[in-house]
């Protein structure tokens, strides 16, 4: 499949500060992509790289087979950012209606508006909108000319779960035709949930690049989850292979790198363990394991 994305050797730096720091990247058309990093890690830049809103101090972009731009001017390209506002004193179907005749070869309306959950207040004034539904909206604004490529920055943010689980629903639907999208979250569930494909940036370079479960994967061991009444940290600690405890009231969970050990040495001491789950280790942990790995130390700052 032809490439979306082609990052080679991108340096991007703001005064003495490196936001990206030589990266490599290739996204391939029609994957599910979620980009995740701590705070300055480089997403954004990265993402305006890719909208052509900003330019690399060294190395090239390229989207969709050439400048980001030109992709952009051609309406090739989608985004739902986090920051901005709706127009006021305009209802959702005429606002949606106005962006979608920018676009060459946009969606039909009715189907922007159902794609994005807007059908059922797609009459209403934007300003008499909810949190979550105005972001509904803005997901509406950016699928409304048909794009390859969509960008989406923090997109489920004022979601309840149902609206949630139907946006991700359109979201599969969307990349089921063909279309690559890139999504930014802070909800690391949901990447593990959704996503083809993890990447994770720390100091604006790729160090992680794989399914969700590849990326668990490289954290070693396990999770060992029960319900013990009367838990005590210390009687947990001296389990065979645990490094970690977490005790909230009754529930106990240990991080061990050897869970048969683990568990055989709860049941000959008597521990009277409930509800007794062993699992891999989840994304969260994968994820702070990634970052934390991963400061190198030099004289130019990161932002």
């Amino acid at each position: 499949m032809a490439n979306a994305v082609e990052f080679r050797g991108v340096h991007k730096d703001f005064g003495t500060t490196r936001a990206i720091d030589g990266m490599d990247l290739t996204l391939v058309s029609g994957e599910l992509v979620a980009l995740l990093g701590p705070n300055g890690a480089g997403k954004s830049t990265a993402v305006s790289l890719m909208l052509g809103l900003r330019q690399p101090t060294a190395g090239t972009v390229h989207v969709l087979g050439g400048s980001a731009a030109a992709a952009v001017a051609a309406g090739r390209v989608g985004a739902m950012l986090q920051s901005g506002g709706l127009p006021p004193n305009s209802r959702v179907a005429e606002l949606v209606g106005f962006v979608r005749n920018l676009y060459p070869d946009p969606l039909p309306l009715g189907e922007v508006l159902e794609t994005a959950g807007c059908t059922e207040f797609a009459e209403r004034h934007v300003e008499r909108l909810s949190g979550g539904q105005a972001q509904r909206v803005r997901f509406a604004l950016a699928i409304a000319g048909d794009p390859e490529l969509l960008f989406l920055d923090e997109p489920t943010t004022g979601f309840d779960v149902d609206t949630r689980r139907r946006f991700w629903h359109s979201i599969r639907g969307l990349a089921a035709r063909g279309r690559t999208i890139v999504f930014a979250t802070h909800y690391l569930e949901e990447a593990d949930a959704v996503a083809d494909r993890i990447v994770v940036l720390q100091r604006g370079r790729v160090v992680a690049d794989g399914t969700a479960a590849a990326i668990k994967a490289r954290t070693g061991g396990r999770d060992v989850r029960f319900r013990l009444v009367g838990a005590q940290h210390a009687q947990l600690t001296g389990l065979p292979g645990v490094t970690g405890v977490d005790i909230d009231g009754e529930h106990v969970r240990l991080r061990t790198v050897d869970s048969d050990a683990t568990v055989r040495a709860a049941i000959r001491a008597d521990l009277p363990l409930r509800d007794l789950e062993i699992g891999g280790a989840g994304i969260e942990e994968a994820f702070l394991a990634l970052v934390n790995e991963n400061v190198p130390s030099r004289e130019a700052g990161t932002a």
